[in-house]
């Protein structure tokens, strides 16, 4: 009897650090911990709001036996394959018993690994500056290595020699030595291609009109599905703007119910409707009115400007004063400029849109420097063809 309360009574097992890890965690509480986390700011980019990847990214960090915290910042994917950094490489392979002696040096890197499992078999590989020149990696100038991007900035080969060969040389090595701990995960980023810091991290480098270009740390690169949308694929929006068919209409709100779209976009599509159902400019005016009065994003705003430049009578897009008339010359260069950025920003806004971008304003600032008010048209046209672009991309 006495046995049978201490086992009832005995304290929970502690797991090495406290680290949670899927094999502590049911289906449905490891999916619960994955929106959770998706939720945090705290995550990288490619996680954020991400559940699914954030799952994925925790259920191959099992297979490897690492906790959360521990694969979100080792493990990377770059052209879809699983990537480990030269120090988790490191880490695995004495984990698991094998010995490994690194001797690093500015031109040179030499690193020795025997197995547990056979001390006479030792595994040397070394990588100097001259290997890097004959993999394309960089030049030698004055005996210095010499690699820049694009924009003729230095890049990681040229900033730390060092630390790249270091990272190459303990890759190769235990790939050739104990395979068997990378488990499928043989490559570093940079060796696919990723440009690296000098850690090994892969980092997206982000041009920016106004100076040179900016590194920002990324710990993994999505490869796993996005989830549905928050908004249909059909362009439903796009299609009621294009017809003042009641019926049309009529049924367009109907099929975009049934697609499931959400609350705000529907009154989206009531407001179109509405819009093209007013009799005057003056009508569409109010309704533009109280719609940016709610808080309307601007491509929507957009919507009912140009069904009210449809009126008869109307001279101008009716709803927008701050757009200059499209038929009348303006008075000063500044006036044209500020029409072609007013112009530029509602298609850019529309762009994003349409491609479920709901951090257009954050990332247009983060590389051109300025707001979205702010930017010329030239800037907000390029920043929608990048969009565009990488919607059709995938």
């Amino acid at each position: 009897m006495t046995v049978a309360v201490a086992e009832r009574t005995a304290p929970a097992p502690q797991y090495r650090g406290g680290a949670l890890s899927l094999s502590h965690m049911s289906p449905q509480e490891a999916w619960r911990f994955c929106e959770s986390l998706a939720a945090t700011p705290l995550l990288p980019d490619a996680y954020r709001k991400q559940p699914a990847s954030v799952l994925w990214a925790m259920e191959y960090g099992r297979a490897l036996g690492l906790d959360v915290v521990t694969t979100i910042t080792t493990i990377h994917v770059i052209k879809g394959k699983p990537t480990q950094s030269a120090d988790l490489m490191l880490g695995r392979a004495r984990t698991a018993g094998h010995r490994v002696r690194i001797k690093s040096e500015r031109t040179r890197c030499e690193v020795r690994i025997q197995r547990a499992d056979d001390p006479d078999d030792e595994n040397v590989i070394e990588w100097t500056l001259d290997d890097a020149v004959t993999a394309g990696l960089c030049e030698l100038r004055n005996n210095r290595p010499y690699s820049r991007d694009q924009k003729g900035q230095p890049q990681p080969w040229e900033k730390f020699p060092r630390a790249m060969l270091r990272a190459r040389a303990i890759a190769e090595c235990v790939r050739s030595a104990c395979p068997e701990v990378l488990h499928g995960a043989i490559y570093t980023p940079e060796e696919l291609g990723a440009v690296v810091d000098q850690e090994g991290n892969p980092v997206i480098v982000v041009e920016r009109a106004d100076g040179p270009p900016v590194e920002q740390a990324a710990t993994v690169v999505q490869s796993t599905p996005n989830p549905p949308p928050a908004v249909p694929q059909r362009d439903y929006l796009a299609e009621a703007v294009a017809t003042a068919d009641a019926e049309e209409l009529a049924a367009l709100v109907a099929a975009a119910k049934e697609a499931g779209a959400p609350d705000s976009y529907l009154a989206c599509l009531d407001d179109i409707r509405e819009a093209h159902q007013a009799d005057t400019v003056a009508a569409v005016r109010n309704l533009y009115d109280a719609c940016k009065e709610n808080g309307a994003p601007a491509e929507h705003l957009a919507r009912i400007a140009h069904i009210g430049s449809t009126k008869p009578g109307a001279k101008t897009p009716p709803p927008d004063e701050h757009q200059a008339t499209p038929t009348e010359p303006s008075a000063t260069p500044a006036a044209d400029a500020e029409r072609a950025a007013v112009a530029a920003e509602e298609r850019l806004r529309l762009a994003a849109s349409r491609a479920n971008l709901v951090t257009l304003d954050a990332d247009f600032q983060r590389v051109y420097g300025l707001p979205v008010d702010q930017a010329t048209a030239a800037q907000l046209d390029q920043f929608r063809s990048k969009i565009e672009a990488a919607g059709g991309a995938q």
